[in-house]
């Protein structure tokens, strides 16, 4: 049992971090709230170290814990540590534009790290109930996240929506999961793997059960034909709770579909059906996500639709049904939750009191204002439409291979192609960066720790694009060690 708790540790560092800033919130009388911030910074700093201590302690092992209800191994660990970046940096952009508006308040704060702990469970889950503990807790703090400004029509009416379909999409899950649990006796990951492998399961229920769970599943990525709720939570939420939206539950839904897909039901009898629901959303999402996107005249709107299209490259990679399929679909995740958080990021740095950056118009003739911030944006905008030498080119390059060595030349050809007409609106914001004039003469002045991040953020697209190896090396030991 003490062995249980040591494995858990980063999740018990959490908690009580987060439970601590509640009481400490309490008492915080400052509007910028700085020893909240500051507080919850090092709550992060201190999940990071107590994962990379559980991690180096383990050897990388794969440990089961708590009757086997949690899993540690490396894929949990390396999605962790990336969930604690994208949080962090979530909180230094989000910083100043919540103090404009009044929303720096304690329930922002405490609510991120619940959802982070939420994304925990999930990336360590080992049983349908650990999952569904997980995901709930994740959901309940998006959707009072959604709905932080409760002065604006826009946030309540997202939020409304999102928790409407959230929990349909829930209950379908839930209703998977409960069938396969029929079919199976069992509610843990592996004892479900080993009678699927068996043949101890009927076929027909295990195949309705997938259905379910493949809808589910496609929600929380926001792949077609579950994507409806993506563009209006992205436009009605505040762009801080956005970016976080956008970024690490992205994280937690990748390690969702390698726990139930992947290691319950990746037996060939059930490869074969599952893969072939892959393809059509993974193509749906792709031709619906940059076909649209492109008559977007709202960036955040834009970005929504361009999440889907991306979602779908993620999809590429899982359908593979291989070890480096995988590891591939884990790296654009990655790199994806990365390029969202800059993108997102970089409207949070132009936006001011009074001043949302969130349309294409905003940004026009933004390099005779800050010629930085305008090559910062044109690495972010080039790797999501995966120009070399960018990291983006390589995270669309190594799942193409995957479909490849997979047998699926046309469903590559498909991919390049919509790769293509996704590079147009990526560009076209380019272009009004660099060609157009102002609109907006106002300073750019961020905060400097959101400057040092913006700038990290940029010209990690750059170094990660010309030295894409580590991560990619560390994508598939992560992957090889934990299947």
């Amino acid at each position: 049992m003490k062995l249980d708790f040591l494995i858990a540790l980063p999740e018990i560092v959490l908690l009580a971090g987060a439970c601590a800033l509640m009481l400490v919130d309490l008492f915080v009388k400052s509007e910028d709230r700085r020893a909240s911030f500051f507080m919850a910074q090092c709550v992060l700093l201190a999940c990071a170290a107590a994962t990379v201590f559980v991690l180096v302690g383990t050897g990388g092992v794969l440990i089961h814990a708590f009757n086997k209800l949690y899993v540690a191994d490396v894929m949990s660990h390396v999605l962790k540590l990336a969930a604690y970046g994208a949080v962090s940096a979530a909180l230094v952009y989000s910083r100043q534009y919540l103090l404009d508006r009044g929303l720096l308040r304690g329930e922002f704060l405490t609510l991120l790290l619940f959802a982070l702990l939420g994304m925990m469970v999930m990336i360590s889950a080992n049983s349908f109930l650990t999952v569904y503990l997980g995901l709930e807790l994740l959901s309940l703090c998006l959707y009072a996240l959604v709905a932080l400004n409760r002065d604006s029509a826009a946030s309540t009416e997202a939020a409304m929506k999102y928790f409407v379909l959230g929990a349909l999409a829930s209950g379908m899950l839930l209703y998977g999961m409960s069938m396969l649990y029929g079919a199976t006796g069992s509610l843990e990951v592996l004892k479900v793997a080993e009678a699927v492998f068996n043949g101890e399961a009927r076929e027909a229920v295990m195949v309705f059960a997938l259905v379910f769970i493949i809808a589910g599943l496609g929600f929380k990525l926001g792949a077609v034909p579950f994507h409806m709720w993506v563009p209006d939570v992205y436009h009605g939420a505040p762009t801080a709770v956005a970016l976080f939206i956008g970024s690490a539950p992205k994280l937690a839904a990748f390690a969702l579909i390698i726990r139930l897909l992947v290691e319950a039901l990746g037996a060939e009898v059930l490869l074969v059906e599952w893969r072939d629901m892959l393809i059509i959303m993974s193509v749906l999402s792709m031709a619906i996500g940059n076909i649209t996107a492109i008559a977007q005249t709202n960036l955040k709107r834009m970005l929504a639709y361009s999440t889907i299209s991306h979602m779908g490259f993620v999809l590429l990679g899982l359908l593979s049904g291989d070890l480096n399929g995988y590891s591939s679909a884990m790296f654009y995740v990655v790199v994806y939750a990365l390029m969202n958080i800059g993108a997102f990021g970089m409207i949070l740095v132009l936006s001011r009191s009074g001043f949302e950056a969130e349309n294409l118009d905003d940004f026009s003739g933004l390099n005779q204002r800050s010629p930085w911030y305008a090559f910062m944006m044109l690495l972010i905008m080039f790797s999501m439409a995966g120009v070399p030498p960018t990291v983006g080119f390589y995270a669309k390059l190594s799942v193409l291979q995957a479909v490849l060595n997979a047998g699926y030349v046309w469903l590559a050809v498909v991919a390049v192609l919509f790769a293509l007409v996704g590079a147009f609106y990526y560009l076209r914001l380019v272009k009004l960066m660099y060609f157009d004039e102002p609109r907006d003469t106002a300073p750019i002045t961020p905060r400097s720790d959101a400057r040092v991040v913006m700038s990290v953020n940029g010209l990690a697209m750059l170094v990660f694009g010309v030295m894409p190896e580590p991560l990619m090396a560390l994508c598939a030991y992560s992957i090889q060690f934990s299947l």
